[in-house]
């Protein structure tokens, strides 16, 4: 899931979008959405309806783009509107380059789908074959709908799409504030129009990314979410607009009574370092970044500071800054591993039109900048306390599962006495 939170701050000579995305770490529970179901029988209407070219576009409970109380559909035509803005493991991003007014300022969403011998996932549209006929029908399994019955709508869910967006517009919303969080609108989109999206991105996505994972071809909804690399109004005359993008990570370390002593590093080294580590063991990367989220999170303008450089010099894919909605500094699907003197360079020149100041020292200005954004935002202390709202860690979540389903549980069973004892 893809959540965003963003502040602005109005500064001298610009406007910076501070843009915090990619929530790690909110809830226990959401380890427990495991999404399958079916597409949404609804009327549509194509983009050259003449009532859509020229129509009122509305949405229904801020869930469903309409026109006239129609439901949109992207049909192949459309795909050229839509360019390659970045993906993460389990979305590709596109940006709008159209002219229909209920698309510009936006980006869309779309769900991916492992290649063969990628690691597997789930289609949106059929469960698994142990679910019994009343989950094969929905996203969540029978259990999960237990686990989610206060939640208005979300256990009755009909694709994964769904399920996911009211996820975060009932629980992340109300966690982090309506102002902070974009759940996106859905939009209903055609098997072409995805098949050409996919043709049309797969020379500018990492050749890594690639051999992973490609469109969903079954998919028959995207989520049509406001592009926050841009001011919503479009640029200002003679202003700058700078968004900044940042994946903070967990910002603390778990103490859970249920992290068992192999695995009690965890307790001492955060997730992220310990990920750097496997991650430049299996080569995807070729240095560890010293970026720590811990400094991130820490309240502390000069530990922040510290954490915003770290992030500039080995950005990998959580540091991106865009101008007027252009990526100027980051990788576009992958990231960069080091930013390198070249690159440097090159990002110090780029700041000449919005930063006055002695050649290198412009890029020094900006991180400043952003540091400023980030303390007065105020919005990493919130993030901070819904992350710690995780009192089990993944190794408690089995114990709390079986407490929400009422029946005895399998894990203490396979532990024994010794080991629980000081549970």
């Amino acid at each position: 899931m893809l959540s965003f939170v963003s502040a602005t701050l109005s500064l001298s000579s610009f406007e910076l979008h501070l843009l915090t995305v990619e929530l790690v770490g909110l809830l226990i529970f959401a380890g427990f959405l495991r999404f399958c179901g079916l597409g949404s029988k609804i009327e549509r209407r194509k983009l050259d309806d003449p009532a859509v070219s020229t129509g009122w576009a509305s949405a229904i409970n801020n869930q469903e783009l309409l026109f006239w109380g129609m439901a949109v559909v992207l049909e192949k035509k459309d795909a050229g509107d839509w360019v390659y803005r970045g993906e993460g493991a389990a979305n590709i991003v596109l940006s709008y380059n159209g002219s229909s007014p209920a698309f510009v300022g936006k980006v869309l969403r779309i769900q991916k789908a492992p290649r063969n011998g990628s690691p597997r996932c789930e289609s949106p549209r059929y469960g698994s074959d142990n679910e019994d006929n009343h989950s094969a029908e929905l996203a969540l399994t029978t259990d999960e709908c237990l686990l989610w019955k206060e939640i208005e709508d979300l256990g009755s869910a009909p694709s994964r799409e769904i399920a996911e967006q009211l996820y975060v517009q009932h629980i992340i919303t109300p966690l982090l504030g309506s102002e902070h969080v974009d759940a996106g609108i859905r939009v209903h989109v055609s098997s072409e129009f995805l098949e050409l999206v996919e043709k049309n991105v797969l020379c500018q996505r990492p050749s890594w990314r690639v051999d992973a994972a490609k469109v969903n071809p079954l998919c028959d909804y995207a989520l049509l979410i406001s592009d926050h690399s841009i001011f919503p109004q479009g640029n200002l005359k003679g202003k700058f607009s700078i968004s900044v993008e940042i994946k903070p990570k967990c910002g603390f370390l778990p103490d859970s009574r249920f992290i068992s002593e192999e695995n009690a590093i965890k307790k001492r080294i955060t997730r992220f370092k310990m990920h750097q580590s496997l991650k430049l063991h299996q080569r995807e990367i070729s240095d560890t970044s010293e970026y720590d989220p811990l400094d991130m999170l820490s309240g502390s303008k000069e530990r922040v500071h510290k954490a915003i450089t770290a992030l500039f010099c080995t950005p990998q894919n959580n540091f991106r800054v865009f101008l007027n909605g252009s990526l100027i500094f980051g990788g576009l699907g992958g990231g960069a591993d080091i930013t390198s003197c070249m690159i440097g360079n090159a990002f110090e020149d780029v700041l000449k039109c919005v930063i006055q100041a002695d050649d290198g020292l412009r890029t020094t200005n900006f991180l400043q900048l952003v540091t400023e954004a980030v303390s007065r935002s105020g919005l990493l202390d919130r993030l901070l306390e819904v992350q710690k709202l995780d009192i089990f860690d993944i190794e408690g979540a089995i114990h709390a599962y079986y407490d929400v389903v009422s029946q005895p549980c399998i894990a203490c069973r396979d532990l024994g006495e010794d080991k629980l004892s000081g549970r």
